[in-house]
This record gives C-alpha cells, structure tokens and sequence, in this order.
C-alpha cells in the first residue's frame, strides 16, 4: 500500500479540492437547482442518423454499443473493424442497457432515448419527469447517468443528475415508454443495478458517498453510506464511490476505491466489510462476469508520483488479482459473452479522453486500441 493509502489522507482532500475542475468535484459556482416534478410527457419520436449500412441488414450479435458523451450518438462497433454506424440520441449521452429484446436504452441529457439495436434506428426519447435545468454538455450536466433494465424487461431505471442538488431514479415502464415513478437518490448518481430477482435497484451516489437501496415493487428507499476513506473534503474528496457490480455469488455489492479498497456492501443488512487491492490506482468502471470475476478500470493516479498509471484489474473471487495496464485514461467495460475478451471504453470523465476502445485478451492481458465513437463511456455488448 503506497502512502496516499495510510492516515487520514487531509492532504489529499485539500488538494482535490483545490482542483475543482477535475472529474471528481463539482465546478466552482455550480448554480443549485430545484427538483420540479411535472406530468410524465408522451415520449417525442427523432429521427436517427442515417447508417452507412442498409438499414434492412440486422445488427449482427457480438458487435458493441457505446454512448459518445462528446456528440449526440451512440455508435455500433465490431471488435474487430471498429465503427460501423452511429445513431443520434440526445445530447451528451453517458450509460446504456441493452435488453433481450434488442432495445437499448440510452441515459442523455434530455431524455431516456430508446434504440432499436436490430435495425439502428432510433425509437423514441422518453423525457425525464424531473427538471435538471438547461441540457448541456460535460461531466457536470443535468440528466440521466446511470441506467439498468429489470430482469424481465418491463422497467427502465434511470439515475437523473439535478445540478447542485440530491439526485432521482425515475422509472420508466418500457411497454407504454413514460415515467412511472420518482424516487430521490444520492447527488450525481453514476451507476444503476439491478438485484439478480429484480426486487431491488440499487443506486450509487458519486457525491454523496452512498447507495441508495431501492424496493422495486413498494419503490421504499434506504441510504447506505459507502465510504471507506470516510467523508472528509465533502465534495472536494476524490474518495467518493463511482461504479458498482452485483456479485453473482450471494447479491451483495462491490465498490473498489483507488485500486487499494474494495468496500462489500450487503445490501440487506447495509453493513460494509472492506478488502485490500493491488491497482494502487484512481477506479472508476466495473463489472463482473458469470463465473464472478471482478474487472475495475483504473484511471491513473490522482495524486502525481504517488499511485500507478492506467489499468484493468481483473480480480478472481478467491481475491486474486491481475493488473493489466492500459495506454491512457478510459472510463467504463463490459466483456464479451465468452468471457475471455474486455472492451474498456477511452471516453473518461475528465481530461485526457479518446475516441476508442481498448480490446484486452483477460488471458495474456494482450491489448489493442480501436478507433472508436467520441469520447465514449457506457458500453454494451450486443
């Protein structure tokens, strides 16, 4: 464990909040902006962009999605060519679920969009009931984040980002496409998951260092404060939690911090146990795969000269680790349906982004950059 891991880390603290303008801080003179609950609005249809292929071929399976948070679009990439079509969305969009049914459903500044993944076309943008103030680019916007689907697919849970202020899941029946219900959650809520059964959402509170536990059938919520560093700098910290994943095993949460902690979160007792990483890196996306290994992007050290650069840790259940670098900051990953390849997207919260995605082989760590979208950040592999 390197220094930045022991004591109190109050230097640290200052120093993030020095650099306001940094991923993991809100922007000086952040406006506070009031949560406004209004009629859910039938979703406005737009059209979609023109694809370079015909629009009669289907979207063969094993190509990847990604959310371009520097333009309006999502992008269709094979793993092996690159880009092949993109579709507008909605401005700067950030998370994506894609469903059995070949739907995905895209977290944008200005509405839940709905992409027909078969055919590439756009189905409709579902408005959020919640208003977020004026639709904008950057890390800081308003509007949806996180986002999941119920395991049978008739709900869609998106986190919606109210500047200044705590956060909401709106929830959206996917038949009717509206907004069934609002419940407030943690501030900049980054990440959504789903239980395993469907009977809870959970959702997780960048700024606000928790994840709120939501009852699907009742919608009842309860705060569990995840914060293994503690709650020191407030919203100067960089400690704070970014992406969570539901381990298969047994439905309790993983949130790794700094590629040092891994805090457990049983979501029915709310109590936290914390284990030790190997990354010694700033994290952010993660997921699990079947057979319930961790991966967990880390983006390089927050702190010059103290922390390691870049990397993919893939931690095995027995909590063995391999650390694979990476060349530059990416943000999020998903892994292919066999389980051996790792897509980890270069589009990254803050500076130092790239238009592409990184192939890992999660046998050799073997990588390989692929031109891909702008600045992509969710990904998802169809």
């Amino acid at each position: 464990m390197n220094p930045r891991a022991r004591g109190s880390r109050t230097a640290l603290a200052a120093l993030a909040a020095a650099l306001l303008l940094a991923a993991c801080t809100p922007p000086a003179g952040t406006p506070a902006t009031s949560t406004t609950a209004a009629t859910a609005a039938t979703p406005s249809p737009a059209p979609s962009a023109a694809s370079p292929l015909p629009a009669t071929a289907p979207t063969p399976q094993g190509l990847l999605l990604t959310a371009d948070f520097g333009a309006d679009t999502v992008t269709f990439v094979d793993p092996e060519r690159g880009a092949v079509a993109s579709v507008a969305v909605g401005r700067a969009p950030y998370g994506l679920a894609v469903g059995a049914d070949g739907r995905a459903w895209v977290a944008t500044a200005e509405g839940l969009a709905v992409v027909d993944t078969r055919s590439r076309a756009l189905a409709a943008r579902v408005p959020y009931r919640t208003g977020t103030g004026p639709v904008t680019d950057g890390e800081y916007r308003g509007g949806g984040m996180g986002v999941a689907l119920s395991p049978d697919g008739t709900r869609a849970y998106v986190g919606v980002n109210v500047p200044g202020t705590t956060g909401v899941l709106e929830v959206v029946d996917t038949a009717t496409r509206l907004v069934t219900a609002v419940v407030p959650v943690g501030r900049r809520p980054f990440d959504v998951d789903v239980a395993a059964d469907g009977a809870e959402v959970y959702v997780t509170g960048h700024d606000s260092f928790d994840v709120t536990v939501v009852a699907a059938a009742s919608l009842r919520s309860r705060r569990i404060e995840v914060a293994p560093y503690g709650t020191g700098g407030g919203l100067g910290s960089w400690l704070k939690p970014h992406y969570a994943a539901v381990r298969p095993t047994d439905g309790k949460l993983l949130l790794p911090f700094e590629g040092e902690r891994l805090a457990v979160v049983d979501p029915r007792s709310g109590r936290t146990t914390v284990e030790p990483m190997t990354a010694d890196t700033h994290q952010h996306g993660a997921t699990v795969t079947a057979d319930g290994r961790l991966l967990v992007v880390g983006t390089g050290a927050v702190e010059p000269g103290a922390g390691k650069g870049p990397s993919l840790t893939v931690r095995s259940p027995d909590g063995t680790e391999r650390v694979y670098p990476l060349e530059g900051p990416h943000e999020d990953v998903a892994v292919s349906r066999d389980g051996r390849t790792a897509y980890v997207t270069g589009g990254y919260t803050r500076e130092g982004h790239w238009n592409g995605i990184t192939v890992v082989d999660l046998e050799s760590g073997a990588a390989r950059r692929l031109p891909a979208g702008a600045r992509p950040l969710g990904i998802a592999v169809l």
